[in-house]
């Protein structure tokens, strides 16, 4: 009997051992461990050949819940036919979307540049081709001049292996790395046209949220008025009165909805935003609640230069 319960007292202890150190981790917002050159690089290919001024362009943001409806994302992608797409929740070589590239896969399909940024490496994920990793996309038939990561400096440790927890099992989520802005320079004919594409920490406070942000600000801040600057992803804002909103405002950006707050979650509210600075205007922004490839609805919307 003993011999048959001791597994499952070993999963208990683990979980618990989970939760005190998550709880110990949100206290503490420690830095991310030293990252592997793999969680330093940017993967990235072309597939398109335009190269154009345009006086509009097509964007869609989206948290595609690892891409694990694929077909889903490629629909919605043929319906909206954007000419951006800033995606947050990508998978590379992970299990659980059958070790696929995501970001190529999709690229290439729809003839589109892109650039993905690992966030995280995923420890229950990986296969029989290596290690799995889960970061930001961005797809473009703009050519990419440029692409970075700015790994923040404030972190939370909730997601980081520890001793009692079996960081094989998916359940559990245990990862390397930390959150990232991924910053892509796209050549509009000529013109720069900078994104940051955020997906900023859901196991934390507003308050650590809001120091990441600055991060994205200060780093922002090396651009002049003159190039138009995206930023847009995953806030994870649960506040109905987010510090974060009223901080973009101040330093001079605008949310393509204006002063209206939309759910972009099947449950939680307003997690997903768009936020625009410079010569750069958005128009018939919206939310898409009628697609459902993943727990987050895409923002779509079109900007003027």
């Amino acid at each position: 009997m003993v011999r048959n319960t001791l597994p499952l007292l070993v999963v208990i202890l683990a979980v618990l051992a989970g939760m005190y150190g998550a709880s110990r981790a949100f206290a503490s917002d420690s830095p991310p461990s030293t990252a592997s050159t793999a969680l330093d690089t940017i993967r990235e290919a072309s597939y398109s050949r335009s190269a154009h001024f345009r006086r509009t362009a097509r964007i869609l943001n989206w948290n595609i819940d690892r891409g694990q409806h694929l077909a889903g994302i490629e629909a919605e992608m043929r319906a909206r036919r954007p000419d951006l797409c800033i995606f947050q929740e990508v998978d590379f070589q992970a299990r659980r979307t059958h070790g696929q590239d995501i970001a190529q896969t999709l690229a290439e399909v729809f003839g589109m540049n892109y650039s993905f940024a690992p966030e995280f490496e995923e420890l229950s994920q990986k296969t029989s081709a290596g290690a799995a990793y889960h970061g930001q996309a961005v797809l473009s038939t703009l050519p990419i001049l440029s692409s970075r990561i700015l790994r923040f400096e404030n972190q939370s440790g909730f997601w980081k292996p520890r001793p009692l927890l079996i960081s094989s099992l998916a359940i559990l989520q245990r990862r390397e790395g930390g959150r990232i802005a991924q910053i892509t320079e796209l050549d509009n004919g000529g013109r720069r046209l900078v994104v940051y594409n955020l997906h900023l920490e859901s196991r934390g406070n507003e308050q650590l949220r809001l120091r990441q942000l600055n991060e994205v600000l200060q780093d922002a801040g090396r651009y002049p008025q003159d190039v138009p600057v995206i930023i847009a992803g995953d806030f994870n804002t649960k506040s109905r009165r987010s510090p974060l909103i009223a901080r973009l405002n101040q330093a001079g950006y605008q949310s393509c909805f204006g002063d209206r707050r939309l759910r972009t979650h099947i449950f939680i509210g307003a997690l997903d935003w768009v936020f625009l600075r410079g010569p750069i205007q958005a128009e018939d922004a919206r939310v898409v609640r009628g697609a459902h490839a993943s727990d987050h609805f895409p923002i779509s919307l079109e900007v003027r230069f």
